[in-house]
């Protein structure tokens, strides 16, 4: 088990809370938590050795596309590829943005 902590610039405020995924299903779960700071940190428990750059590149992939919200992001990895990552996190943020 890896843990990664990444810490990128937020570019919109929200409130709430929010989950997708479950830990038990064999991929990922994600878990955010809205606060007024300027920043988004991510904590990442991931089954997957040697993966921070994978997460990086996420994120900088994730910022040129679309508006990160300030708050904690907890990612619970146990082997999700890439495009499920992407797709559990895009609905944290859609679902705390309806909150």
């Amino acid at each position: 088990m890896e843990k990664i902590t990444l810490t990128v610039p937020a570019s919109r405020v929200v409130s709430g809370r929010a989950l997708a995924g479950v830990v038990g299903s064999g991929d990922m779960e994600v878990l955010f938590t809205a606060d007024p700071s300027q920043t988004l940190t991510i904590e990442i428990t991931t089954s997957v050795d040697n993966s921070r750059s994978r997460w990086e590149a996420l994120f900088n992939r994730l910022q040129t596309v679309s508006s990160l919200p300030a708050g904690t992001l907890t990612i619970h990895d146990f082997g999700a590829t890439p495009g499920v990552a992407r797709i559990r996190i895009e609905q944290v943020f859609e679902e705390v943005s309806y909150a």
